[in-house]
């Protein structure tokens, strides 16, 4: 049988996205059961670490705490408007009457008819929306700790009135980790979200660049989120090498 050429739309498209998918898969697994092996791991740990000194010494490092969250209210901010100007951009180009396809027509491999030159623009839409609903749910958790922070500490004893605890003690320094935890979780959805699209950018040309793309984008951020370690032999090996090198007299 002929092949046409909606096949390879049919094929590359969703074995780009499945591997996408199974690498992340793969990743929250590898965070659940051996975070400090991920970097995302290692900086959930620094954070909540963070959070704890900050609130241990509140009076000294108050400023820098609102300074950092500032910073990173600031980076999720930039993002979820690169997202919604995108969507503005692609719902524009949906909407509008001018044949957009036909510049390109002849030059890319799979089916570039008008339902897939739509189905493309809207799947880009979808992402970029969900990308731009992280972002702003972000902001929202990351805001709420700039006040939660600044905090006084719970009250050891309970109050005088006869309850159980304080009221104060609704605010505990789990509490505020896990707000800080969720606001960057969901940013990184964002940025996972991001991503996706860069390759399915590329769709517009014909699905090989998107099948390509994927993999070249799975093989980088596989780089990048791994924490090669050397074994015990090897900090043992370059530690040895170190005191020769020191006890070696200068010549």
């Amino acid at each position: 049988m002929e092949w046409r050429k909606c096949y390879l739309d049919l094929l590359l498209v969703p074995l780009a996205l499945l591997l996408s998918i199974l690498y992340h898969g793969w990743l929250w697994h590898k965070v659940r059961t051996q975070p400090h092996r991920t970097v995302i791991g290692i900086n959930s740990t620094g954070r909540r670490m963070w959070v704890l000194s900050i609130i241990k010494d509140n009076e000294k490092k108050n400023i820098l705490a609102v300074q950092t969250i500032r910073n990173a209210i600031m980076g999720s901010t930039l993002m979820a408007t690169t997202s919604i100007l995108l969507c503005s951009g692609l719902a524009a180009v949906i909407s509008s009457t001018y044949s957009v396809k036909q510049p390109i027509n002849d030059s890319v491999f799979g089916a570039h008819g008008e339902f897939m030159v739509a189905l493309k623009y809207v799947t880009l839409l979808v992402v970029f929306l969900f990308a731009f609903l992280c972002y702003s749910l972000s902001i929202r958790y990351v805001n709420q700790v700039n006040f939660l922070i600044n905090t006084p500490l719970p009250p050891a004893a309970a109050a005088d009135d006869g309850e159980e605890d304080a009221v104060g003690s609704l605010v505990t320094q789990e509490y505020v980790c896990d707000v800080l935890e969720k606001g960057f979780v969901l940013n990184t959805i964002g940025n996972r979200l991001f991503y996706v699209a860069l390759p399915l950018l590329l769709w517009i040309f014909g699905p090989v660049l998107v099948f390509l793309s994927s993999v070249t984008m799975t093989a980088v951020m596989y780089n990048n989120d791994i924490v090669y370690r050397q074994g015990k032999k090897g900090v043992a090996k370059e530690r040895r090498r170190r005191m020769d090198v020191e006890d070696c007299p200068s010549l």
